[in-house]
């Protein structure tokens, strides 16, 4: 059975992942403000990004992983902008705000000092 995972641009600027078997229902739901969650406070919506699976069990992986990843890694997948995506994990991504600045200490400060006494 065939599922989709797919992004929705909320009307203040955040994004909703989600994932279904029936595309179209689900959308419409989200536009009407059907169920109350996340989205429905945030509307007018609209569709970011989607991308089908064969498997369920798939979408939810994905739509698990996808729900984790930061704002600019979303935004690279609803840019289609794959070669972005490795630069943007975790592990290789620091926004300029948490960036590791190099310590105030001197150096030769920190060394142990050789008075020559051996």
């Amino acid at each position: 059975m065939a599922a989709w995972v797919y992004i929705l641009r909320c009307a203040d600027g955040s994004y909703y992942v989600g994932c279904t078997t029936n595309l179209e229902q689900r959308i419409a739901q989200h536009h009407a403000g059907t169920f109350t969650g996340y989205t429905s406070s945030r509307r007018p919506i609209e569709v970011a990004w989607v991308s089908e699976h064969q498997m369920i069990r798939d979408a939810i992986a994905a739509e698990r992983q996808i729900k984790r990843w930061s704002r600019a890694k979303k935004e690279a997948v609803i840019r289609r902008d794959w070669d972005a995506l490795p630069g943007l994990s975790a592990r290789g991504f620091q926004p300029a705000s948490l960036a590791v600045r190099p310590s105030r200490r001197r150096r030769d400060a920190a060394a142990p000092q050789d008075d020559g006494l051996g």
